[in-house]
């Protein structure tokens, strides 16, 4: 437990830290919108690109990977419905906590699969967001499409947002390259490690600089909702699945992992422009992200990693 601890709490002191820069104004309200754009243009989709591309797929049980990912989240999600007709909620707080409840933050995956299991847990990271990052967006589309207020919002507009993702279009032009069987350049390669390597500091600094603590009093219900499921539920049924499927202790672990990650903050872009409820949804990545600082660990220690 205490390597865990050591090796997560530099994530989270670099995401309280970007807290206090952004609102103590330690650095100009400028600074933070081209780094957020830097990182997701560039340095995030470089070091996405250079993983897959030259990550070793045969020694890794794809299969078995993506059913436990995406059984969790579907047995997560099923969770929410449940919720609902237990205690019904307005369409868009619904999306907001549905989209809370699955979507992981994937710089917080990232840097923590590197800490703890170093370069063979960035590759099973890097290969699990290829297959479940534009799954995940595809389904909050139809989710918010169909919840959320339609007075504004264009699902068709989305959609080629979300075609032209570069994390998206990064994955799986990684996942080309590395069926194609073609050696990539070394100078091209050593280029990407380079700009990946500063990816995650940034976005990690960036994470910190959005939370938004005073929109989780809004709606306190729907955010603690969504941090049940997302912090506790889809753990334990990434661990319940993956064990099933006779995944070995430190690729089991790394999906338990996966699966604790806090939500992204693109959902709360995503609320904003598909009609959702982006208050809520502000609240739920803020939580989750303070609250996964205590459940990563604990989920991780109980995972036997």
């Amino acid at each position: 437990m205490s390597a865990v601890l050591t090796a997560l709490a530099p994530i989270f002191i670099l995401i309280f830290l970007g807290y206090g820069l952004r609102h103590r104004r330690l650095l100009p309200e400028e600074f933070w919108l081209p780094c957020e754009r830097l990182n997701y243009f560039c340095l995030f989709p470089s070091l996405m690109f250079a993983q897959i591309a030259t990550a070793d797929l045969a020694d890794l049980p794809l299969r078995a990977i993506a059913a436990t990912v995406l059984g969790a989240a579907a047995a997560g999600g099923a969770l929410i419905f449940a919720g609902r007709l237990l205690r019904p909620q307005a369409g868009p707080t619904f999306s907001s906590v549905l989209q809370g409840a699955v979507r992981p933050n994937t710089y917080v995956g990232v840097a923590a699969a590197t800490a703890v299991f170093g370069r063979p847990g960035l590759m099973a990271t890097s290969i699990v967001i290829a297959i479940a990052i534009p799954l995940f967006n595809i389904l909050s589309i139809l989710i918010l499409a169909f919840y959320g207020e339609q007075k504004s919002a264009d699902p068709r507009r989305l959609a080629r947002a979300i075609a032209g993702n570069p994390v998206v279009v990064s994955v799986l032009a990684g996942a080309m390259a590395n069926l194609s069987g073609l050696p990539l350049p070394a100078v091209a390669l050593e280029t990407l490690h380079v700009l990946g390597s500063a990816s995650l500091p940034l976005g990690l600094l960036s994470v910190g600089a959005g939370l938004d603590l005073g929109a989780a009093r809004v709606s306190l219900g729907p955010v603690l909702q969504s941090a049940a499921v997302k912090l506790v539920a889809l753990p334990f049924f990434a661990y319940w699945i993956g064990s099933g499927l006779g995944l070995d202790r430190v690729t089991l672990s790394g999906m338990v992992l996966f699966s604790a990650l806090p939500c992204t903050p693109s959902a709360y872009i995503m609320a904003r422009l598909l009609g959702g409820d982006h208050r809520v949804a502000a609240g739920i990545i803020s939580v989750q992200t303070l609250v996964a600082g205590v459940t990563m660990p604990m989920a991780l220690a109980l995972s036997g990693g």
